[in-house]
């Protein structure tokens, strides 16, 4: 078992403010070129990222219904007077990175806009609606290696998003994904409403569901990201050989979900944290190169979780991403320039399918 991380760090320092269009996302489970080298949604795309304001009691009381704690990652400092915006609200003309814890107590999210950053958010906001835990983000920006200064790294060690603090239990810091899920539940989830009794045979499942998930959906479908739509070079062998990995998997949870409502739990299942460890690489199906008409079970079970308010708002910290496939599907719907880049990407994934004569199967 780890031992505590007990973190005595400065406070978020002055602004440092950065100007210009924000780069595109880079998925962390892979190491990706420089930003130059994405030219995909680079101008004229949704932010992902967002002007969140400062942490303080004078600002939580304005904050938007249903909204956490508003934090800052991305902050520019209000004047007397000045309206507060929208979470959803895109401000681009000043940017200031974070540098430092800004929570006293409770949970602090320390977060980005990918499927491994959503799946925390997602938790949190479940558990803030089931039990009032409230709690407190910032935006990590990926693009500007801020999880890879000193202060980041002293919380999360492997340099990576997402990660917790939990400053009420002496400051005990939590990083990867699937570690930080099951700590909140286990400390957080009495009722457990989005988990397991420890001893029971459901929780070994959703265990199971959580490893697969951890060490196949999410490395696979990162590479597939990457090969199909990011790479500098195109490489016909790396992107059949990713996204028809990925395709294998969603056939396997496809299988999981026959007569399913959920992946784990008692008859047709209960929402968990396994369900929740899966959703935000399934929410970018899209970009990477994958059908979800392929696949109805993970369709149906994908649009029963993103109904969710909770969820739903999970998926805007710190804000909503422009890969989510309804996003994606409305921007090539209205922007020729979007639907030819599309195209021509599919078309290269197929040619690459057919050179190395990839047939789908599953398992």
């Amino acid at each position: 078992m780890l031992s505590p991380l007990k973190l005595r760090l400065p406070a978020a320092g002055p602004a440092r403010l950065l100007k210009g269009p924000s780069p595109p996302l880079r998925w962390s489970s892979f190491t990706a070129p420089r930003a130059s080298a994405f030219p995909f949604h680079q101008s004229n795309s949704p932010r992902l990222f967002h002007l969140a304001t400062p942490h303080t009691s004078r600002h939580a009381s304005r904050r938007p219904p249903g909204s956490s704690h508003p934090a800052y990652s991305t902050t520019r400092q209000l004047q007397q007077g000045q309206s507060i915006p929208s979470p959803s609200t895109p401000q681009p003309e000043e940017m200031s990175e974070p540098t430092g814890l800004i929570a006293k107590s409770g949970i602090e999210l320390l977060t980005f806009g990918t499927p491994n950053g959503f799946k925390v958010s997602i938790l949190l906001e479940e558990l803030k609606e089931a039990y009032g835990k409230d709690f407190t983000w910032q935006s990590i920006n990926i693009m500007k290696n801020t999880q890879k200064e000193p202060w980041f790294t002293a919380i999360s060690p492997n340099g990576r998003i997402p990660a917790i603090v939990d400053h009420d239990r002496n400051d005990f810091a939590v990083f990867e994904g699937l570690s930080i899920l099951t700590y909140l539940t286990r400390h957080y989830d009495p009722e457990h409403r989005f988990s397991f009794p420890v001893d029971s045979d459901d929780y070994s499942v959703a265990e199971q569901w959580m490893a697969w998930q951890h060490g196949g959906l999410g490395p696979m479908q990162g590479q597939a990201n990457l090969f199909f739509q990011f790479a500098k070079e195109k490489i016909p062998y790396g992107a059949q050989l990713y996204v028809g990995e990925s395709e294998r998997l969603y056939g396997v949870l496809d299988k999981r979900l026959e007569g399913r409502d959920f992946v784990a739990g008692p008859g047709k299942g209960k929402y968990s944290i396994a369900d929740m460890s899966m959703i935000g690489w399934v929410s970018i199906a899209t970009l990477s190169g994958i059908d979800l008409k392929q696949f109805p079970n993970v369709q149906a079970w994908y649009e029963r979780i993103v109904a969710r308010p909770a969820t739903a708002r999970g998926f805007a910290i710190p804000s909503a991403s422009s890969f989510r496939n309804e996003t994606l599907a409305k921007t090539r719907a209205e922007d020729p320039e979007a639907k030819k880049k599309a195209d021509e990407n599919q078309k290269f994934l197929d040619d690459a399918k057919k050179q190395y004569g990839y047939k789908y199967s599953s398992p």
